[in-house]
């Protein structure tokens, strides 16, 4: 059974207050539903997105047939998060390329064009924004809050901000906050797009530019750490482009793994903004939801209400699974319920969006529990 995806939005005339101190108003957040809610509204499951998603979770759009959502292994009829028990919502983040309000839509303050005047965003903010569209739907208590990457650091503030309003959360391939490495790639790839002649201090669609070399720079830094050594040996190893001689040419591309980062970069610089590229990288920096406890985790999640699922995977150097064991610790030193699955994968930070059989039955398995609390 296909999945049919329909793109839904929300206007918020009311200011959104961000934790940097500045506000947002008449600003509109683009969702997607899937399934049926129960008479008591007690089914719904919220799916968070990592840097480069959107709210286009699972399903195809019926006028694009090639239009598959990010996450359809995961979310349909049948599948792990089953839409004929739950009902699931992907919401697009403020701040986002896709539908949500983001730097290349009008501020109604002043008539022009955010640009890089579009507010410092958290991931706290997302969350708060998330809540108020939960709000406008009626629902008030989540049955679980799930994401990867980016999107388990929502799941995981969304345990934080509304303790009182979830009930499970799933966060996978993700962390409690960023290592000074993974701040450092973000660092390399935002230089890569303000150093871009194109890119005007971040005012380009003034300019009718697009600063696609720093984008595809950007990218390309960013591919690397998504993959583990293993999978990029396999794939290309030490392959040339041409399957032929080495050329000896320090500017045109001469290995495949060179090729296959190009084609990365060149697809993403056609569809990704450069200012929300900048916005969503920072927020992966500011999470740490220890900060203001000490540094201690455990401190941190003393308020937690929530059942947790954690998943990794073992090649995941991105989010190491001792980021998950960080949190797994925190949970219980709280004597929380904590179920964790450390999955032995070849694929890197990307097997979270991938097939894997065993990752799938665990959280198969979990949400079949979920059922079993709610009435679907």
């Amino acid at each position: 059974m296909t999945l049919v995806a329909v793109a839904q939005s929300m206007t918020f005339e009311a200011p959104l207050a961000l934790r940097s101190g500045a506000s947002i108003r008449g600003y509109s957040l683009a969702f997607e539903t899937y399934g049926t809610l129960n008479a008591d509204k007690t089914n719904a499951v919220l799916i968070c997105h990592a840097l480069n998603a959107s709210h286009h979770v699972a399903g195809v759009y019926a006028d694009q047939p090639g239009s598959t959502g990010w996450w359809d292994t995961m979310i349909g009829p049948g599948k792990p998060v089953d839409t004929n028990r739950f009902f699931v919502i992907g919401v697009n983040n403020l701040g986002s390329c896709f539908g949500s309000t983001g730097p290349m839509h009008v501020n109604p303050d002043t008539g022009k064009v955010y640009g890089a005047d579009f507010p410092v965003v958290t991931v706290e903010d997302w969350v708060n924004a998330q809540a108020k569209l939960l709000d406008q739907l009626g629902i008030q208590t989540l049955a679980a809050v799930m994401g990867g990457s980016l999107g388990g650091m929502q799941a995981l503030s969304w345990t934080l901000q509304y303790p009182q309003r979830v009930k499970h959360a799933v966060v996978v391939a993700s962390a409690p906050n960023l290592t000074a490495e993974n701040i450092a790639f973000n660092e390399v790839a935002r230089r890569a797009i303000v150093t871009d002649p194109d890119f005007h201090g971040g005012h380009f669609y003034e300019h009718g530019a697009i600063p696609k070399r720093g984008l595809r720079i950007a990218r390309m830094i960013g591919h690397i750490t998504y993959l583990s050594d293993d999978v990029m040996n396999e794939k290309f190893g030490r392959q040339l482009r041409d399957g032929l001689d080495i050329r000896y040419t320090t500017q045109d591309v001469e290995f495949q793994i060179e090729s296959y980062l190009r084609y990365q970069g060149d697809k993403f610089s056609d569809y990704f903004d450069a200012n929300t590229y900048l916005l969503i990288t920072r927020a992966l920096d500011y999470f740490d939801p220890a900060l203001h406890q000490g540094g201690s985790l455990a401190k941190a999640f003393a308020q937690v209400q929530a059942k947790f699922l954690l998943v990794s995977f073992t090649t995941d150097w991105r989010f190491a699974p001792a980021r998950s064991r960080e949190m797994v610790k925190a949970l219980l030193d709280n004597r929380r319920d904590v179920s964790y699955a450390e999955i032995d994968a070849p694929h890197g930070h990307d097997a979270f969006l991938l097939e894997d059989e065993r990752y799938m039955a665990v959280v198969r398995a979990y949400f079949e529990r979920i059922a079993l609390e709610v009435a679907v």
